[in-house]
């Protein structure tokens, strides 16, 4: 069990009318706190959905008081609230158009297909792309793909006759000039050259097109289009030779291109449904970091910094893996982009929300500068210069096809798009410090009135005075569970005398709804101890930051301890005794260079151990039902992983090797269970592709027949022939019947198809995830080389003994 505790430093009390009061710690020295509060929760609501903390966006020490209040606003409904709002300014837009065509959220991009000419372009209903330029009307765009819209003249719309997924564009073939147009669906990518009205290529992708990026990738010389899509990642050049593939741990969502480690060349940036930024240097995965939902958007800002949304309303801002701050709304964030909007020099982020909102923050603080509003949902952020007269543009789309173009601002507003001056700002930071002190002022002396008289001690109380060395204790432990209890891991809370806990406040990504718990218990069940349940849904380390409300038994007024304790990564996996349970059939073995004591010391800070270990051979059982965990650890430094879950030994084994410096480790693997599943898998791959081919080759013979019913159905209706007309109709009819049920089977084997493909790759990436470095990277290339050839089994050779194997 791990414990700590904490005490209460100097405190103050903060009176309200409603007959209580919470302390506060005094405001002297809480500007770091904040700033690191703020960079890892997320703030709370200021009535148009978004969350602040305090109300300065440099979040001085007098933040931490308005803090605290609304926590007693939120428990004890105090008739006062302070929240102090900056005003930003509604920059009016140089132009708005009105596009007879609804737009598809996340799909608007802006091409120079000509070299000379942005054309705004984007995803409609219906599987069409419309491409609006404005600047060369009367050349008018017809192809078998392009045809003119006939509700606007300056549209052009390009047939896909395919859900459309993703889209993006821009120079694609270094020997020209002009922009290509690539279009991702479920099934291909079409890269298109609109200025000659051709295909450039034309690919089938097995595992879809959920999100596409265009650009420079490492050190690979040509700009490649780079899908990614069910579990894969895949690279084109314009000629459409597969340059790059490999394989990350979920569906993606959203990929970026930016300079992660400064050294001139670009990394890739993946986010997936499984929560997880990856970053990827060509083909090599050297950093992640964990979110708390589906990374929906992703945009490089400038050197290594990068935006990011998230499914839940997030959006913030990375330098590297260093969070620099987030916002959580009640809306979701439908698109991002960088632009330099106040003529800083710093491009801020730009986001477009559901409600129809469009705000711009600053990349340092997270401080709202600009926002506006359309009618109905945003459907993406871009710019261009639109107007052709040397300025970029932000432009903004909506769903219902609603475009607005902002100018960045002028040299008289430059670096300060607020309505109030500096002067102004200063003179509303010291109203801000004014109000705070009169309260505390105020505070002070009720307890000063309060502290006077025959009832002193009984005042005192009510007053939430504690004895100086109370300290608040915490404790972690893993609760295996019972028959009408969940298992779950354990924090308990407790004070070191007498005094009693009011309530108690976690934040924690990712494990609680809303990413905050309050426990606040009645007044007839209140004492000093309150144990909190936690069941973490990952193996990652989370910070819990506590803040617990402490006083007396007739207190009305209470002190509030602060304190942060670290969930260890594999928390829910409590000690067990070997022989308890069945042993895993699954292991990983591999040697390290190391000193024993070394592994030891990583066990004891990643597991909750009921004391420290010093044997080197545990073993845990999981407390989400997935069986044994065994580590053994022989003194010639070989290791051995025992467990069913191959995810769960790629996570120890890429935390142990994080924690010893390893850079390149190779891995004997065999987890025959999950290796007989793969092989099953694979054999249904082969069926459905089997079932796709026959049901095509079905297909086209129909249609075949369909054309030649027509054609005699039209000569029996010229020659006045009704009988054999009503005939062949009646035919088509049943044709069309059999066509119908021929693509609902086919649609049906191809979602098939896409999850057995996406279990493969699953398969991969987690033999990947058993080794370090190089034996990784290699792995990876080797296993889809071995599905490329069909040679199965030296697939599994690879998984089970990497490359050396071949």
């Amino acid at each position: 069990m791990l414990h700590s505790s904490y005490t209460a430093p100097n405190s103050m009390v903060i009176a309200h009318s409603g007959g209580g009061a919470f302390s506060s710690r005094g405001l002297a020295g809480n500007a770091s706190h904040l700033l690191h509060e703020a960079q890892n929760q997320p703030t709370q609501d200021s009535g148009e959905g978004f969350y602040r903390l305090g109300t300065s966006s440099h979040y001085n020490a007098h933040a931490l008081l308005d803090f605290h209040i609304y926590f007693v606003y939120k428990l004890l409904k105090p008739p006062f609230y302070l929240q102090i709002e900056s005003d930003v300014t509604m920059l009016v837009p140089v132009f708005t158009l009105k596009l007879n065509h609804k737009i598809n959220p996340h799909m608007v991009t802006v091409g120079k297909y000509d070299g000379m000419h942005p054309c705004l372009t984007a995803a409609t209903q219906a599987g069409k792309v419309f491409i609006h330029n404005p600047h060369t009307r009367g050349q008018r765009l017809s192809s078998s793909r392009i045809t003119q819209s006939t509700q606007d003249s300056d549209i052009s719309l390009l047939n896909i006759n395919q859900a459309v997924s993703c889209l993006a564009s821009g120079v694609f073939n270094p020997s020209h000039a002009h922009h290509s147009l690539l279009v991702g669906t479920q099934t291909d990518l079409l890269a298109y050259d609109v200025h000659n009205n051709s295909d450039v290529f034309y690919r089938e992708v097995a595992d879809g097109a959920n999100a596409i990026v265009l650009g420079q990738l490492g050190g690979i010389s040509p700009p490649l289009a780079i899908i990614g899509g069910n579990c894969a990642l895949q690279g084109f050049d314009h000629e459409g030779n597969d340059l790059f593939w490999t394989v990350t741990g979920d569906n993606v969502r959203s990929l970026c291109l930016c300079d992660f480690t400064g050294d001139g060349n670009n990394e890739l940036l993946v986010g997936s449904e499984d929560y997880d930024i990856r970053v990827f240097k060509e083909d090599e995965m050297m950093a992640e970091m964990t979110e708390t939902e589906t990374v929906t958007s992703l945009c490089h800002m400038h050197g290594s910094r990068f935006g990011y949304a998230l499914a839940n309303g997030t959006v913030g801002v990375y330098d590297r893996t260093a969070r620099y701050w987030r916002i959580k709304s009640k809306n979701q964030a439908m698109s991002i982009h960088a632009f330099d909007l106040n003529s800083d020099g710093v491009c801020e982020l730009i986001t477009g929300w559901s409600n129809g909102k469009i705000d711009a923050r600053s990349d340092r603080t997270g401080e709202v500068i600009f926002k506006d509003n359309f009618t109905s949902s945003v459907a993406g952020v871009v710019e261009g210069d639109y107007r052709m007269d040397g300025q970029i543009q932000l432009i903004c789309t909506s769903v219902e096809g609603e475009v607005r173009g902002y100018l960045p601002a002028s040299k008289e507003m430059k670096g300060n798009l607020m309505d109030a001056s500096v002067e102004q700002d200063l003179i509303r930071e010291l109203s801000n410090r004014k109000q705070n002190l009169l309260l505390e002022l105020r505070n002070y002396q009720e307890n000063s009135k309060a502290g006077t008289g025959s009832k002193k001690k009984e005042k005192e109380g009510q007053m939430g005075v504690i004895p100086a060395n109370t300290q608040l204790q915490t404790a972690l432990s893993v609760n295996v569970g019972s028959e009408n209890q969940k298992p779950s891991v354990d924090l308990t809370i407790s004070t070191s005398n007498d005094t009693i806990i009011r309530a108690v406040l976690i934040f924690a990504e990712g494990i609680f709804e809303g990413e905050s718990h309050v426990v606040h218990p009645s007044a007839q069940k209140l004492s000093g101890c309150i144990r909190v349940p936690i069941i973490p849904p990952k193996d990652v380390p989370v910070d819990l930051h506590i803040k617990a409300f402490v006083g007396g038994k007739s207190s009305t007024q209470f002190h509030v301890f602060e304190l942060t304790r670290q969930l260890p990564r594999f928390s829910m996996y409590a000690l067990c005794t070997q022989g308890s349970a069945p042993k895993p059939r699954g292991k990983a073995t591999f040697s390290i260079n190391d000193r024993l004591q070394r592994v030891v010391m990583w066990l004891n800070q990643s597991f909750l151990l009921p004391e420290d270990i010093e044997v080197p051979d545990v073993c845990f059982t999981s407390l989400r039902g997935a069986g044994q965990l065994c580590i053994k650890i022989e003194q010639s430094g070989e290791i051995t992983v025992s467990t069913d879950d191959m995810d769960l030994a790629g996570d120890v084994i890429q935390s142990l090797s994080s924690f010893l410096a390893i850079e390149d480790l190779s891995v004997d693997a065999d987890f025959p269970d999950y290796f007989e599943e793969v092989r099953n898998t694979l054999v249904q791959v082969d069926e459905y592709h089997s079932v796709h081919q026959r049901l095509t080759a079905e297909m086209a013979d129909h249609s075949n027949l369909i054309r030649n019913m027509l054609v005699q159905a039209e000569d029996a209706r010229l020659m006045g022939d009704m009988k054999t007309m009503k005939k062949r109709y009646i035919e088509l009819f049943d044709l069309n019947r059999d066509l119908i049920n021929g693509y609902k089977i086919r649609s049906n084997n191809h979602a098939e198809l896409l999850n057995c493909l996406r279990a493969v790759n699953q398969a991969i990436q987690r033999a990947g995830r058993l080794r370090v470095g190089k034996p990784k990277n290699q792995v990876i290339t080797a296993c889809r080389d071995a599905i490329k050839n069909n040679n199965v089994n030296a697939l599994f050779k690879i998984m089970r003994a990497g490359i050396q194997s071949c």
